[in-house]
């Protein structure tokens, strides 16, 4: 499986920003968004998970973020509106086969290689 994570860059408070996380190889049961900002652990942001692609968010993401899934492409977003300086952070996209406990990083198999967010005040 390989992803690769794109989207980042600096913004604003109160702007916008769309990540993408392209997905190959495999039919994906659980895709999910972590972020990390520096001397912190990693944090979920949203998870998207099959068969029904059931949508996830942590309580930083509720109803600023978007987490979608492009079959077509096997391309998965995540639209993140009225963005926060406390979202600064590198965003990583990662995919668990078999994950029991969504939010936990430690369930997610394989990562991409992060993308710099950055929100300024």
């Amino acid at each position: 499986v390989q992803l690769q994570a794109s989207g980042g860059g600096l913004v604003q408070a109160g702007g916008s920003l769309r990540l993408s996380c392209a997905t190959s190889g495999r039919t994906l049961y659980a895709v999910g968004w972590f972020r990390q900002a520096p001397g912190n652990d990693h944090e979920f942001v949203a998870a998207i998970r099959r068969p029904y692609d059931m949508p996830y968010y942590g309580d930083s993401a509720k109803g600023r973020f978007t987490i979608s899934r492009d079959i077509a492409d096997d391309t998965v977003y995540l639209q993140m509106n009225n963005l926060k300086p406390e979202d600064t952070a590198v965003y990583y996209c990662a995919v668990g086969m078999r994950v029991e406990t969504i939010t936990r990083a430690s369930d997610y198999d394989y990562w991409g290689q992060g993308t710099q967010v950055t929100v300024s005040s």
